[in-house]
């Protein structure tokens, strides 16, 4: 894989949580649009393409430490770049 196509697809594992190893402010600033199992979600806290997991939020519910708790979905996962326009490389298991 080229180093400009490399640069054209999101992480294959990204968090919205900055406690996080897999956080990537750099990533998240672009947009990372994602779809889970065929449908577009904005919901994601947490995904790996490889892996085919995607963890959304669980309602309101928080731990005790106020985190939010999360559920883990197995499925499909694909990701791409929002600021890449209409037809952006797409990031997916192969």
């Amino acid at each position: 894989m080229s180093e400009d196509t490399k640069s054209d697809t999101p992480p294959d594992r990204l968090s919205v949580n900055p406690k996080s190893d897999h956080f990537q402010m750099e990533a998240l600033q672009r947009g990372v649009g994602i779809r889970f199992k065929g449908k577009q979600r904005t919901d994601i806290e947490e995904y790996s393409i490889s892996e085919g997991w995607v963890r959304v939020q669980a309602g309101k519910t928080v731990d005790r430490k106020g985190n939010p708790l999360t559920l883990k979905l197995n499925g499909p996962v694909e990701a791409w770049y929002e600021d890449l326009g209409e037809n952006p490389p797409i990031a997916k298991a192969g």
